[in-house]
């Protein structure tokens, strides 16, 4: 089994020190920083080497990471050529359609590509998955996430409070101005209430498709005021290089029986940290074939044993738990 990583930042980093411990036959490590890939590769030991990017690191049954900010249509559709899995950790919109496009070409070779592999989206597709066994029927998801990984990430975080999202209700899409909709959540301690905002957030377009017959689907991001005033200019201060302390929930609401239900999942972790074991672990599962489908598609589609993915997260440290204390998300 062999597996390429291209983009070696925060969480390019993070994917490639968790794979790089699971019984590959090569880790290839790929960055447009001179120096980074070699210097990694020196860290982390065999199997990991450094490589510079081309279609002839990848043959069919192997599995390629993307974690490069921006466009990654052209990188997945050379990996798919190739007859290699792919899994993205890109969360802006329009990278994520994108990479659902690829959906009839990936069922025709048979292959992954895992859309949306990160922290949130991701773990909470995954959260979500594990969390509607409980109802007869999910009408309802909402999602909420603090904190960002590495500066990539931060910069999405701040262009995504600008523009407009993407939201499901009752049926049809629609696209609410970024910064609306404010909403107090409760996220595990020591993140806490935190007021979140709708905004140009991908996690609608994964969760929608897996869950038939579903009502409302939402996402909000945790902000300041600072961050809504700020959205459209350029970033006034440099973020942490490898992010603090984020958390993520998801909501779900539905029936059991006659019984409206609500149920209330989150997690607390670095998110760049806990988007390399995310990436990772779907890397893993796409190699041995554990993911339930081919084709482009999240991860509340394609894990279709959700306590099995996140039994193997908790043995690396990352655990979720079931919390109360909020009455809702969105009014």
């Amino acid at each position: 089994m062999r597996a390429v990583v291209v983009g070696l930042g925060a969480v390019g980093g993070a994917v490639a020190r968790e794979l790089s411990s699971v019984g590959l036959e090569a880790l290839e490590l790929v960055d447009q920083v001179p120096g980074r890939a070699q210097a990694l590769a020196r860290r982390l030991g065999p199997p990991a080497q450094a490589a510079t990017w081309s279609e002839r690191l990848l043959s069919s049954g192997d599995v390629v990471v993307l974690a490069v900010p921006g466009p990654q249509g052209q990188l997945a559709r050379l990996a798919l050529g190739r007859g290699a899995h792919v899994v993205s950790v890109a969360d802006a919109p329009v990278v994520m359609a994108d990479l659902l496009s690829m959906d009839a070409e990936a069922r025709e070779r048979d292959r992954h590509v895992a859309v949306g592999a990160a922290f949130c989206p991701g773990l909470s597709c995954v959260l979500a998955r594990h969390g509607s066994v409980a109802f007869d029927v999910v009408d309802e998801i909402h999602v909420a996430k603090a904190g960002t990984g590495g500066p990539a990430c931060a910069s999405q975080h701040h262009r995504s409070m600008s523009g407009y999202g993407v939201e499901w209700r009752d049926g049809e899409w629609s696209r609410p101005p970024a910064g609306s909709g404010r909403s107090l959540c409760l996220f595990p301690e020591p993140v806490g209430y935190r007021d979140c905002y709708r905004g140009r957030l991908g996690d609608p377009l994964l969760l929608v498709p897996a869950f038939t017959g579903v009502r409302r689907v939402s996402a909000r991001i945790a902000a300041t005021r600072r961050d809504r005033v700020t959205a459209s200019l350029p970033m006034l201060w440099s973020p942490h290089p490898e992010g603090l302390l984020g958390a993520v929930r998801v909501e779900l609401r539905g029936w059991r029986g006659s019984a409206r239900e609500t149920c209330l999942l989150g997690v607390i972790d670095r998110p760049a940290g806990a988007t390399g074991l995310v990436a990772a672990l779907a890397a893993q599962w796409c190699l041995r074939s554990k993911l339930s489908r081919p084709g482009a598609a999240g991860l509340a589609q394609l894990v279709e044993d959700p306590v099995s993915f996140l039994r193997a997260l908790g043995s690396r440290g990352l655990r979720a738990a079931v919390f109360e204390g909020s009455e809702a998300t969105t009014p």
